[in-house]
């Protein structure tokens, strides 16, 4: 007790100058960033800071997972569900390098996280000493920011400098690598947040006749449509974004990252754009008359082949990161800024309107899918079971309120066209690098961020065994995250490509499994398998009755494929049925 009142006393004095080691530095920065949570796992260059957390326990709750990427991609689930920054560490060398993985993960996908490093001394760097990286070179390329630390002077500034850098505007990853010299280092310690550094703006100033602009556009068009990104979530922008599609009657379309942010229910929410889109935002993308874009960059996943793509409509662009600017699609009209503020600020300028005609275009297009696709994913007459069908009773048990955390493949693309989102940040994934292994720990940052909610990591049977010792992670939190597994024995979506376009030559993807019940139930997890359809909604509802951590293996038709599917480097009215 005497232990706890001295660090709480240490705590809120911060402010003066106290003489303290760099590694108690780490900690108190941390304290002073309001972190509660930190995912990592210890290693000789990085102890003297685990040292300290060791003092600080009562304060900071930090998750020991069975693997340094696990660690990164648990602290993205955390940072993608709450809204705050996540946090990993790790040791030198390899310890370093496995957080690679998720940092360029974040980078692409925008998520803020800060990761520390521990590092050899500093008299033994560039002299190849045991377990020496260089950490800083290897993640620059995949870091919105790094810095190597080699004096505990200037612990407090960096620190402060990383978490405001992460957050700030389009968020993304920083890497802070620690010297162990600097770890033990005495110093006078100080702490300031920072709120803004030379030459970095983070948040462009929106400009009004851009929006004046834009406006007009939006109020003269015959055929609008909408297509929103993540941005409008990170922003949280979401009511602002509702008002101005209600208001306009416009037609929208979200891209992976974007689900979530109105309910699917939602009568102007038309579906998803992109490979494994919905049949009618992609074909009318090359119909419309003015595009507006929102918080999104325009993967090639979502515009297919760029020389055909919405070439008849104006574009306009709302972003916040000026290098999205006209990089892959070429902006009619730019909007520059954060969506809550430049979405606020249109909303005036904006006539009502209802695009009566234009909707039941998307309406007609949706029943031919709906009779081509979606009727035999979600009401199948065979006798397997479909990944669809899975996703619909989890709906149905969960009334679309459970945040839904995918790993990659043709499971990710079920998830994201069929899982219903009533809430905001439920649609928590790998977009932009597609990273296999992303589900299972993401989850369980996100089930430690919003442990009121119901968590559901969904993997296929290859992703999943490339995290799948997580679960020891999950055990030893008695995290109650639910793990649903749909195993078809193969690479589910490389075998798609095989079969359409390779002659089903299954080169390397069909797998021989391990009994992952018994797995699970060896991490002492309760756990079912499911292999007739008769067994699903009973399986499904035991699952989300239960107050712990549960795994459900849902064996499922080994050769379904996803549609609808726009063929790599097609256009997207090009998108396929079957």
């Amino acid at each position: 007790m005497k232990e706890t009142q001295t660090i709480q006393k240490t705590y809120n004095t911060a402010q003066t100058t106290e003489r303290i080691s760099g590694s108690e530095a780490i900690v108190r920065c941390l304290l002073e960033e309001g972190v509660k949570v930190l995912y990592g796992y210890p290693g000789g260059a990085i102890m003297p800071v685990y040292d300290e957390l060791y003092k600080y326990q009562d304060k900071i709750h930090h998750v020991l997972t069975r693997h340094e990427q696990g660690a990164t991609h648990s602290a993205q689930g955390y940072a993608r569900i709450s809204g705050e920054v996540g946090v990993a560490m790790a040791t030198s060398g390899p310890g370093a390098t496995n957080l690679i993985t998720g940092i360029a993960d974040a980078q692409i996908d925008s998520t803020p996280m800060v990761c520390i490093t521990g590092q050899v001394p500093s008299h033994l760097l560039g002299s190849d000493a045991f377990q020496e990286t260089d950490i800083v070179g290897i993640s620059t390329p995949v870091t919105k920011w790094n810095h190597q630390i080699t004096k505990a002077s200037e612990i407090p500034e960096v620190m402060a400098k990383a978490f405001y850098i992460a957050k700030s505007g389009r968020p993304g990853p920083v890497l802070i690598d620690i010297t162990k010299d600097a770890q033990f280092e005495d110093f006078d310690f100080k702490y300031e947040k920072c709120t803004g550094i030379r030459s970095y703006k983070p948040v462009p100033e929106t400009d009004k006749s851009s929006l004046a602009a834009a406006a007009e556009l939006i109020n003269n068009a015959k055929k609008p449509m909408v297509v929103w990104g993540q941005g409008v979530i990170l922003g949280e922008a979401e009511e602002e974004f509702k008002a101005v599609i209600e208001k306009a009657g416009i037609p929208s379309a979200w891209t992976i990252l974007g689900a979530s942010a109105i309910p699917t229910s939602h009568p102007l929410n038309i579906g998803m754009v992109g490979m494994h889109g919905n049949y009618a935002p992609n074909v009318l993308t090359n119909e419309c008359d003015v595009l507006i874009a929102i918080g999104m960059r325009f993967d090639d996943r979502v515009t297919g082949n760029l020389a055909t793509y919405a070439k008849q409509a104006k574009v306009i662009h709302f972003e916040i990161d000026p290098a999205e600017i006209d990089k892959n699609v070429k902006a009619d009209i730019a909007v520059l800024g954060n969506a809550k503020t430049s979405l606020a600020e249109i909303l005036s300028l904006i006539k009502p309107n209802s695009h009566t005609e234009w909707h039941q275009k998307f309406k007609d297009l949706y029943d031919i899918e709906y009779e081509k696709v979606i009727k035999s994913d979600l009401h199948p007459t065979k006798e397997g079971l479909t990944m669809g069908e899975v996703l619909k009773e989890i709906n149905i048990q969960t009334k679309g309120e459970a945040a839904i955390v995918s790993d990659v493949g043709q499971h990710q693309m079920i998830a994201c066209r069929y899982a219903e989102f009533n809430k905001t940040k439920s649609n928590i994934t790998s977009g932009g690098l597609g990273t296999m292994g992303f589900g299972l720990p993401a989850a369980i940052g996100a089930k430690m961020a919003a442990p009121e909610r119901e968590v559901i990591s969904i993997s296929g049977d290859g992703g999943y065994q490339m995290t799948i010792q997580e679960l020891g992670t999950i055990f030893q939190q008695k995290t109650a995250v639910k793990v649903v597994v749909l195993n078809n024995d193969f690479l589910g979506m490389v075998r798609q490509w095989q079969q359409l376009f390779f002659d089903r030559r299954y080169a390397s993807t069909e797998m021989t499994n391990p009994d992952f019940v018994a797995i699970a139930k060896g991490y002492y997890l309760n756990a079912k398998r499911v292999t007739k359809r008769e067994e699903l909604a009973s399986a499904v509802e035991e699952m989300i009755a239960s107050k712990e951590p549960y795994f459900l293996e849902v064996c499922v038709e080994k050769e379904d494929n996803v549609f609808p599917m726009v063929p790599s480097g097609a256009s997207v009215s090009d998108i396929r049925l079957e």
